[in-house]
């Protein structure tokens, strides 16, 4: 049984920390962290103020260790990456041999890392240098996204299986379906397109792009504009490098490319910027970097809609702004974003769009009905139109669901009205959006699980006098009289409607 000594007196104190059963104190190198989250050392020390310690990664940077207890030979601590969303667990810090373990979880990865003691200069040479964010400004907002942007993303149906050769394939099938044509422009390469910076700190790309100007010059000949994707923080949301110390460095080799659209994603970045002020320097940083470019870039700020971000997006220089976590192809998970989590209407405008993220349409995941609900209600929010699936591939179906020119109108209506809610009812909503002709866009959702038969009155809803209907994906005229329809479950009935 280990001897534990009560440590009641200063002089206790030092026989304790010497004594077998205490916890280790020093500095440590870690030898088998994984990718993420990829500790490199820690450092442990006791003196008068009690424990104190640091976990230094290569995600997060120099993270204290919070509720920092001894608990017998072992020390308990836990430590937050900055996301609000996830609650941190103990981790547990104890002998081996001459070294440490660490174990625990932070978000989705488990580790059970060692440690072997480090010199004094093995653990400096693990620093990590940090930044200093610029005062706060306003930066003059460039006019690059009158409507909400369209286009396509890797990410949904690719994640980080990406490559030059795919991106190219999936430029010719915007071309060739008629998507382009249609208004989908933007070809953007999600996160894992990432390689190592170079002796001088630039930023290269991985193998899989071998000539990332060659492959906008590409894009560009066939009337399509290149979008990339990058963090402020020292590792992007799957691990690659970010622009942590680099913001300047990267938008220029952005430019240099002839990158027309940067999603700029919180990341690991939350663990450095995780209050009102510091994340809008941080975008504010990038915002002041792409100002100084003599290539017009339109900026996608993705911090999840932390902290109001439609209130100030426009001042740090944004086009757009996610309003919520990720998409999922589920219709649960889109309508949740869609009908609750879109953005403060007042925001959005020519060059200022709430964005509840990227289009699932054609994954697999929903039904025809539910991608129709999808699409519908992105055009009334004047939500960014950005293609998640593999246009390559895609029925017919999908097609025509992408390419409906009367409902993407609504979507890119030159006024930019975000649509509102004007009636819900158990589980049916009924929702409008002003265009600039002076007509109204008018979303009836069902959001049940079976068909449901809905009249509208129109009176009700602030349309007394109708002099015309149209259903937008019949594409078909309606007597005026008519205000019964029958919607699927999970479905919708988009209207456009003239008044007298």
């Amino acid at each position: 049984m280990k001897r534990r000594l009560v440590c009641s007196t200063a002089l206790a104190a030092v026989l304790c920390l010497s004594a077998e059963a205490a916890p280790p104190i020093g500095g440590w190198v870690m030898t088998n962290s994984p990718d993420y989250p990829g500790f490199t050392r820690v450092t442990l020390k006791h003196d008068k103020a009690g424990w104190s310690g640091v976990v230094t990664s290569v995600w997060y940077g120099d993270q204290k260790m919070q509720d920092l207890r001894a608990d017998g030979d072992r020390i308990l601590f836990r430590i937050s990456n900055g996301n609000p969303r996830l609650t941190p667990e103990d981790i547990v810090l104890e002998r081996a041999g001459k070294g440490i373990h660490i174990k625990g979880k932070i978000w989705y990865q488990e580790f059970d890392v060692s440690g072997q003691p480090g010199s004094p200069k093995a653990l400096k040479a693990l620093d990590f240098k940090t930044t200093t964010l610029p005062p706060k400004r306003k930066v003059a907002q460039r006019d690059l996204a009158a409507a909400p942007p369209m286009g396509w993303s890797s990410w949904n149906k690719f994640a980080t299986d990406i490559s030059d050769k795919t991106v190219r394939e999936i430029g010719d099938a915007l071309v060739q379906s008629g998507l382009r044509d249609a208004g989908y422009i933007y070809v953007n390469i999600d996160d894992g397109w990432q390689g190592k910076r170079d002796k001088n700190g630039k930023l290269q790309p991985n193998a899989h792009f071998p000539d990332m100007k060659g492959l906008a010059d590409y894009l560009h000949a066939r009337g399509l504009k290149l979008g990339i994707y990058t963090s402020p923080g020292p590792r992007t949301c799957a691990g690659y490098e970010g622009s942590y110390g680099h913001i300047q460095d990267d938008a220029k080799t952005f430019a240099a490319w002839g990158v027309d659209y940067l999603k700029y994603d919180l990341c690991s970045g939350e663990a450095f910027y995780n209050t009102a002020d510091t994340v809008y320097g941080t975008y504010q940083e990038m915002g002041e970097a792409l100002a100084t470019l003599d290539r017009p870039i339109v900026y996608s700020l993705c911090e999840y809609g932390r902290f109001d971000v439609g209130s100030w997006g426009r001042e740090v220089g944004g086009h757009l702004w996610r309003t919520t976590g990720d998409i999922e192809d589920n219709y649960n998970t889109m309508a949740t974003i869609g009908f609750d989590k879109n953005g403060t209407p007042k925001h959005t405008g020519p060059n200022g769009w709430n964005d509840p993220d990227m289009l699932e349409v054609g994954n697999g995941g929903m039904t025809a009905d539910e991608y129709r609900t999808h699409i519908s209600l992105w055009a009334i929010l004047a939500a960014p139109l950005i293609l998640g699936n593999d246009v390559r591939t895609m029925s017919a179906e999908t097609l025509s669901l992408l390419t409906n020119a009367e409902v993407i109108a609504i979507d890119q209506d030159p006024d930019g009205a975000q649509g509102l809610p004007v009636k819900k009812d158990g589980k049916i909503e009924i929702w409008t959006k002003k265009l600039k002709d002076g007509t109204v866009a008018v979303g009836v959702f069902n959001r049940d699980t079976t068909e449901r038969r809905v009249t509208v009155d129109w009176t009700e809803i602030g349309l007394p006098e109708v002099a015309k209907v149209r259903d937008l994906w019949a594409h078909a005229d309606l007597q005026p009289a008519q205000n019964g329809f029958s919607i699927p479950a999970h479905g919708v009935q988009l209207l456009k409607v003239w008044r007298r």
